[in-house]
């Protein structure tokens, strides 16, 4: 199948797709807030640059989109154009979150990936608080 947009048009419009602050990212910073902990965001001097991060506790949570990082649920599902592109660009995404992992581990950094469609089920604030709390 052909896209209808062109590449440049196409660039340009998954360009504007925000990397920061996203609307889950915001939801689990006002939970954690709500609840009393409190963090820095986007800290670049740790791998993968975790969208919130406890230094005091030493531990981290990646707030990730479905698509972008190849969770295996129902939200994600490749465009029926240029499939070589988008699965070889998120097993990209995949290998350098793992790489990114196992160094904050290495680092003594405990980490946890809140999926984006599991932001609507009711018991993700209870494993947020147990791993901050943990």
């Amino acid at each position: 199948m052909v896209d209808r947009i062109s590449k440049k048009k196409r660039s340009e419009l998954m360009g504007k797709i925000p990397q920061k602050d996203t609307k889950p990212e915001i939801a689990v910073r006002h939970l954690v807030w709500k609840a009393g902990f409190r963090y820095r965001l986007h800290r670049k001097d740790l791998p993968g640059t975790p969208d919130i991060v406890f230094p005091r506790l030493k531990k981290v949570i990646f707030v990730n989109g479905c698509f972008w990082h190849g969770h295996k649920c129902r939200a994600k599902r490749l465009p029926k154009t240029r499939v070589a592109f988008w699965a070889s660009k998120i097993a990209r995404n995949k290998r350098r979150d793992k790489a990114n992992q196992r160094r904050l581990h290495r680092a003594g950094w405990r980490y946890m990936i809140a999926w984006e469609c599991e932001l609507k089920k009711p018991n993700v604030e209870r494993n947020i608080f147990k791993f901050l709390n943990n």
